[in-house]
């Protein structure tokens, strides 16, 4: 797809009510798949590896 300069002027920057949506919408998004990892994670008994304070460990979805 190629767009022609005129084409790219005519489009306008998101406004800072529309920025906080969308960011409002992604922080929801990423909120949601972590907990439906968590709880795939509690229905076939497995571990999650997570990073705490640097380091990487192994942990049971409960001692989230």
């Amino acid at each position: 797809m190629t767009f022609s300069s005129q084409t790219i002027k005519q489009q306008k920057a998101m406004s800072d009510r529309e920025i906080a949506l969308m960011q409002m919408k992604i922080d929801q998004g990423i909120l949601l798949a972590q907990e439906r990892l968590v709880e795939r994670s509690r229905l076939f008994h497995s571990t999650l590896v997570v990073a705490r304070n640097g380091k990487v460990v192994e942990l049971m979805p409960e001692e989230l």
